[in-house]
């Protein structure tokens, strides 16, 4: 191509945009911008829960505290078991009776286990139940119990992980 025709096509296509408008938005605060905000609406207070529903909850409650109570017995026990055998090989005899008793404490957490099962599916179907419009109330109740079985579950776990932390490794 001739550079002349090149040269001459390339200023008749800058003059075509250098008369385009230039509209750019403006920066100033649009209306709705400046306009009051409206105060939030508190929600509602929580709606008590219905009898049926805190008997259930109080029911899982007292299966969590028992488990709760079933590992702590096994835990002085396991925590006996592991501070003597505290420097044994693995496979030695102080370190069998050690696993057998972390593993037992293992099992004496199931009942606090079972109930946060328990409380997560009743607090999924309140939650799914008051959503329908098919229920009112009770939620706050069932996640306060969940809130507290899952701490001690948590709790639970730590301490099982510390004392296998202290067991020596195959």
């Amino acid at each position: 191509m001739n550079p002349r025709r090149f040269l001459a096509a390339f200023a008749l296509m800058l003059s075509g945009c250098a008369g385009a408008p230039q509209t750019y938005p403006s920066l100033a605060k649009r209306p709705i911008e400046s306009a009051p905000v409206a105060q939030a609406v508190p929600p509602p207070a929580p709606v008590a829960a219905d009898p049926v529903l805190a008997t259930e909850v109080a029911r899982y409650v007292a299966q969590a505290d028992k488990g709760r109570a079933a590992f702590d017995a096994a835990f002085a026990r396991a925590d006996k078991a592991v501070r003597a055998a505290s420097g044994a090989a693995v496979s030695s005899d102080a370190w069998v009776s050690a696993q057998v008793a972390v593993s037992t404490l293992e099992s004496a957490r199931n009942d606090s286990v079972s109930a946060l099962a328990s409380l997560d599916t009743l607090y999924v179907q309140r939650s799914n139940a008051i959503a329908d419009g098919t229920q009112s109330g009770g939620l706050s109740e069932v996640d306060a119990a969940r809130a507290a079985t899952l701490a001690s579950v948590d709790d639970q776990n730590d301490r099982i992980d510390a004392l296998k932390g202290r067991l020596a490794q195959p």
